[in-house]
């Protein structure tokens, strides 16, 4: 009976070499495959290696550099204030903030009865809960454009205008008369 290891049958000779007894055996038909794969790409023509492409470079100023630039990570608050700059948002935040600090700025008791309503072209509406309250919101109006002013820098705040209560309307039922001064034409 043949030897497993030495079989003719199977296609494969094995053979270890005495005088080196730790190599690997090797398949004989896998060698000589190799070998005329070899033999048919030594003729072809060498693989051109993929160039790269580069980035083509708008101007000098996207190269990097040890100096912080604005492609760098900013801080939030830099980053807000340069967009309220680029906006023109600079007044209309800085006047909504004195509008959150009014009580601050007028005082507790009088931001009790007047709020502040709107702020257009550098006039300040003020609305009042009762005629006496806008009456004495009137005669401040001077000072409180001044310390507005200190507070949102100078010319901000050309004018406070003043409205009372809004008054009811007499205007009830869906009769009325047009021209009618209300429940005052009865009154004999």
């Amino acid at each position: 009976m043949p030897e497993p290891g030495n079989s003719s049958e199977s296609g494969f000779e094995s053979e270890a070499a005495p005088d080196r007894p730790d190599e690997p055996e090797h398949d004989k038909q896998g060698l000589d495959l190799a070998k005329s794969l070899a033999g048919r790409l030594k003729g072809m023509s060498p693989v051109k290696p993929v160039k790269r492409r580069k980035r083509p470079r708008i101007d000098g100023a996207q190269i990097s550099s040890a100096r912080p630039d604005d492609r760098d990570p900013q801080k939030l608050t830099n980053t807000l204030g340069r967009l309220m700059r680029d906006q023109g948002w600079e007044v209309d935040v800085a006047v909504h903030s004195v509008m959150a600090r009014w009580s601050s700025i007028v005082g507790p008791e009088m931001a009790e009865h007047c709020k502040p309503e709107t702020y257009q072209d550098t006039e300040l509406t003020v609305r009042t809960d009762s005629t006496a309250w806008a009456t004495q919101l009137k005669m401040l109006a001077p000072d409180l454009v001044r310390r507005l002013n200190a507070e949102l820098g100078e010319g901000t705040v050309t004018r406070v205008n003043v409205q009372g209560p809004h008054a009811p309307s007499w205007r009830k039922g869906p009769r009325t008369i047009r021209g009618g001064r209300g429940p005052r034409d009865t009154y004999g």
